[in-house]
């Protein structure tokens, strides 16, 4: 109900009575959910799962009947537009996202700041939950790490990290010369790793070095593992640097934006300074890695001036994504860095004796020894995120004859990126719409929660149909019987 309030200062009362309906209709159904439903087993990781697989499936069509009630929308561009906020993703389905309203795109916006840390996270960080609860919840949403051994401290100090960014971003961004409205608008945009904008020219309507280095910073630190931001505000700066998570971000960052900038230069993209090629380059690289998709560059720019190479780079950074336990999606820089050390391993096998016993050492909050469990995690997940890259991909391409194109949008929208190559609209095939809605789905959940569900539910069909086909034999049996 908050976008109500937004629409009495701004005046836009027609919205007052969407939002209105759907924050009562949710209560309602809620105290119906408390009173009919018991409690009948503790909560395991596999009830968690189901519950965080359908939990965002369920506050993405809450989100989503704003849009549609107020007839901003069509129910599936609706639904598009919460799950891409809440996923904080960025695609929209505005076509001018410069008309929008003030409490639309306050609730856009809010959308995404409430889904940068999660729905789960959020949860666990302002209920009280039983205690054997809190750890399968926790990890269904792709966390495993804590700040505290208790996990409801750790999302207590997590959200305040969160808050307290959020509160010097609007400040910062309004001394940098940003309207207030907007200030908050693209701080919960920039932090959550959302990409939403209030123009089609996205941030670049201020055409400003200043406020563009204010949302650099507030996607990096968005991007970032919030343990990391405690090891920093311990004053453990070493430790930080040690970090395979910031190794792996510093590496991609700068030689992908070295890259860049010579492309850009070389293209004559933004005249011969090399200080606004650098600017330009370096904008789309923190955004992409960051997966936040607030955008300076533009189709235009991203077909004559970048070329296949350099939107290659920016899908290859879309792919690796940002850190784990941040608001950032895409395979995450651990699982990089822990892979990069497994092919080092691999290759000190075949180079020393067969009997010779091979170590891998990494940083990551502490030491870590790769193990062969995690090595096979880190590999299996990324391989199962590069198979459902490619089937989306392959799917997609039955409407778009863009190869390059497409590569780059569905790694935008697994990667819960929101950078556009111009091909995803309000006027697209409802089928694509449905793919980059189970991608964005599919990338927030980090995927194994979500497979698991599938496996579990074909299982279950499984064995009815066994059942059935047993049932059918014995009736057989007694008709020949007679």
């Amino acid at each position: 109900m908050l976008p109500i309030f937004v629409a009495f200062i701004y005046k836009e009362y027609e919205f007052v009575f969407p939002f209105f309906v759907v924050g009562v209709s949710t209560i309602f159904v809620s105290l119906i959910l408390i009173h009919f439903c018991k409690r009948k087993s503790e909560m395991t990781l596999k009830l968690s799962m189901y519950l965080a697989v359908f939990l965002w499936l369920y506050f993405a069509l809450i989100a989503a009947f704003p849009y549609f009630i107020s007839g901003e929308l069509s129910f599936l561009n609706a639904y598009f537009e919460a799950m891409s906020g809440l996923t904080t993703t960025g695609y929209s389905m505005f076509p001018d996202t410069g008309a929008i309203p003030y409490t639309i795109n306050f609730w856009r916006g809010f959308t995404q700041w409430f889904g940068g840390l999660g729905i789960i996270f959020m949860v666990l960080s302002l209920m009280q939950v039983a205690g054997n609860d809190v750890t399968p919840l926790y990890q269904a949403e792709g966390r495993n790490e804590r700040i505290f051994p208790s996990i409801r401290h750790t999302t207590k100090l997590m959200l305040v990290f969160y808050l307290c960014f959020t509160a010097v971003g609007i400040i910062c961004f309004i001394i940098a010369g940003m309207p207030v409205f907007d200030s908050v608008f693209y701080t919960f945009t920039a932090l959550s790793g959302g990409g939403f904008a209030t123009s089609n020219n996205s941030i670049f309507q201020y055409d400003s070095f200043r406020i563009e280095v204010v949302a650099m910073v507030l996607m990096i630190l968005g991007a970032t593992n919030f343990n990391l931001h405690f090891m920093v505000f311990k004053g453990h700066i070493k430790e930080y640097f040690k970090d395979i998570e910031t190794k792996v971000f510093l590496t991609v960052l700068i030689v992908s934006t070295l890259f860049l900038t010579i492309l850009l230069l070389n293209n004559h993209v933004y005249g011969a300074s090399i200080f606004e090629n650098f600017r330009f380059a370096l904008f789309q690289v923190v955004s992409a890695i960051t997966t936040t998709g607030l955008q300076t560059s533009f189709p235009a720019q991203l077909h004559q001036g970048y070329y296949a190479i350099g939107t290659l780079v920016l899908t290859i950074i879309m792919i690796i994504g940002a850190g784990t336990g941040s608001t950032g999606g895409g395979i995450k820089w651990y699982r990089i860095g822990v892979m990069v050390k497994s092919i080092k391993i691999q290759i000190l096998h075949l180079l020393k004796p067969s009997k010779a016993i091979v170590h891998a050492k990494y940083y990551h909050l502490k030491k870590h020894v790769i193990t062969d469990k995690i090595m096979k995690n880190t590999l299996m997940f990324i391989l199962i995120y590069l198979i459902v890259f490619v089937l989306s991909t392959m799917i997609v391409l039955i409407y778009y004859n863009d190869f390059s194109g497409v590569l780059f949008e569905i790694a935008s929208a697994m990667g819960n990126v929101g950078l556009s190559d111009g091909l995803m609209t309000y006027q697209s095939p409802s089928i694509t719409k449905i793919v980059y809605i189970i991608d964005f789905w599919i990338g927030r959940l980090e995927i194994w929660p979500v497979l698991i569900v599938i496996y579990s539910i074909l299982r279950k069909f499984k064995k009815v149909g066994r059942t059935v086909e047993k049932e059918e034999k014995v009736e057989i049996k007694k008709l020949e019987n007679k």
